[in-house]
C-alpha cells in the first residue's frame, strides 16, 4: 500500500511522517508525581514495543517526573497539556520531546505564541489534539452535533493558531469513540493538509472491545495509507495497548520486526489442547525480537501443508506434537512438551 505523503517531524530520535516507520505510542497511568512507578511502566511499555511515551503534565510534581524520566528512559517523552500554558513552558524547560496541545483551551493568542516560540526554539513538535468531546460551542452550534466536518474545522482552526506564530512542526489527531466518525474525520483531514496524522479511536473501551474498535478504525486508515503514528486507547494496562498496536501493524505488514503467529481455529480433527498451546506460545513471543513466522496447527491437514511458509511450526497428532520446518517433520514430542520444544528449536535457530 502507498502511504500518504506528509511533512516530517521529530519527537526526540523518533521520526513521524515522511518516510519514517509508523510509530506506536501509549500514555502512562501511574499516580501523578510517582517517578518510580512511571519509570517501571515506561520500561514495561518499551519492552512491549512502544516507541513514544506520553504523560499528563498537571503540576510541578508532573514536571519533576519529566525531568527524571528524561535522564532514565531511552524514549521520547510527550507532555499532555490542557488549559495551562505555563505547564507547556515548564515541560519544554524540563526537556520534553513533544507536546500534545489544544491551542483552543490554552487562552489568549499571546499564550499560544509563547508556547509556539519556545517549542520552535527547542525544536519540539506540537500535536494538535482534537476529539469529539471537546468541540467548541460555536462549532457545535454551527454543525448541530459532533461530526467529521466539525472535528476537521476545529483542528484546522487550531493549526491556524500555530501557523500564525510561524510554527509548522505539527502533527494532528481527530479522535472519536465512533469508528465511522473517526474514519471520515481523518479522511477529510488527510485531503486538506500534509501534516502527519496521529491515529486513534478515543475512549475505545475495555481490552477486548476496545481492541476490536481500534483495529477496525486504525487498521482501515492504515490500509488506505493514512496515518503516521498511533495509540490504541484501552481501559486496561497500557502494555495491552502496545500489544494491540503491534498486532494491527503486523497484520498489515507495516511492522516486520516482531514474530507473527498463525494458528488454526481447531475442529473435531484436533487431538491436542490447541487453544492452550497457542495461548502459551503467544504469551512467550515477547522473548523474540526478530521477524520469525510461527505456526501452531491442530492436525496434519493444517500442519506442514497449509503452514509450509512458516519458519517453524507444530501440529497436533494424537496426543503428541510434530515440529516442522517447511514440509519436513523435524521432531516428535509429547503434548505436554510441545511449547518448550518449540522454543528450544527457536533458540537453536538463533532467534531468541
Amino acid at each position: 500500500m502507498e502511504r500518504r505523503k506528509t511533512r516530517e517531524i521529530m519527537a526526540g530520535n523518533v521520526g513521524i511522517g515522511g518516510n519514517h516507520p509508523i510509530s506506536i505510542q501509549s500514555m502512562l497511568c501511574t499516580p501523578n508525581g510517582d517517578f518510580e512507578a512511571a519509570l517501571a511502566q515506561t520500561e514495561a511499555l518499551l519492552a512491549a514495543g512502544c516507541d513514544i511515551i506520553r504523560l499528563a503534565v498537571i503540576d510541578e510534581a508532573s514536571l519533576a517526573v519529566v525531568r527524571k524520566l528524561k535522564q532514565a528512559a531511552p524514549a521520547p517523552l510527550v507532555a499532555d497539556i490542557q488549559f495551562d500554558y505555563r505547564l507547556a513552558l515548564g515541560a519544554i524547560d524540563a526537556g520534553i520531546d513533544k507536546i500534545r496541545l489544544n491551542p483552543g483551551n490554552i487562552g489568549s493568542a499571546d499564550r499560544v505564541r509563547l508556547v509556539a516560540e519556545r517549542a520552535k526554539e527547542k525544536g519540539i513538535p506540537i500535536r494538535v489534539g482534537v476529539n469529539a468531546g471537546s468541540i467548541s460551542k460555536a462549532s457545535l452550534a454551527k454543525h448541530g452535533a459532533p461530526c467529521p466536518a466539525a472535528l476537521v474545522e476545529a483542528a484546522m482552526e487550531q493549526v491556524a493558531l500555530l501557523e500564525a506564530c510561524d510554527f509548522h512542526d505539527i502533527a494532528v489527531s481527530l479522535k472519536a469513540s465512533s469508528v465511522p466518525m473517526m474514519l471520515e474525520s481523518y479522511r477529510l483531514m488527510a485531503a486538506q493538509t500534509d501534516y502527519p496524522l496521529h491515529l486513534g479511536v478515543t475512549e475505545a473501551g475495555t481490552k477486548f472491545g476496545g481492541t476490536v474498535k481500534s483495529a477496525v478504525g486504525i487498521g482501515a486508515l492504515l490500509s488506505e495509507g493514512i496515518g503516521d503514528t498511533l495509540r490504541v486507547s484501552l481501559t486496561a494496562d497500557p502494555v495491552e495497548e502496545i500489544k494491540a498496536a503491534v498486532e494491527i501493524l503486523s497484520a498489515l505488514e507495516l511492522r516486520q520486526d516482531r514474530p507473527s503467529l498463525v494458528s488454526c481455529p481447531t475442529c473435531s480433527r484436533c487431538s491436542v489442547d490447541l487453544i492452550s498451546i497457542a495461548e502459551r506460545v503467544s504469551n512467550r513471543l515477547h522473548e523474540i525480537k526478530k521477524p520469525v513466522k510461527i505456526a501452531v496447527m491442530g492436525c496434519v491437514v493444517n500442519g506442514p501443508g497449509e503452514a509450509r511458509d512458516a519458519d517453524i511450526g507444530v501440529t497436533g497428532a494424537k496426543g503428541e506434537g510434530l515440529l516442522f520446518r517447511g514440509e519436513k517433520i523435524i521432531r516428535r514430542v509429547p503434548e505436554a512438551d510441545i511449547v518448550n520444544a518449540l522454543f528450544e528449536e527457536l533458540d537453536g535457530m538463533g532467534v531468541l
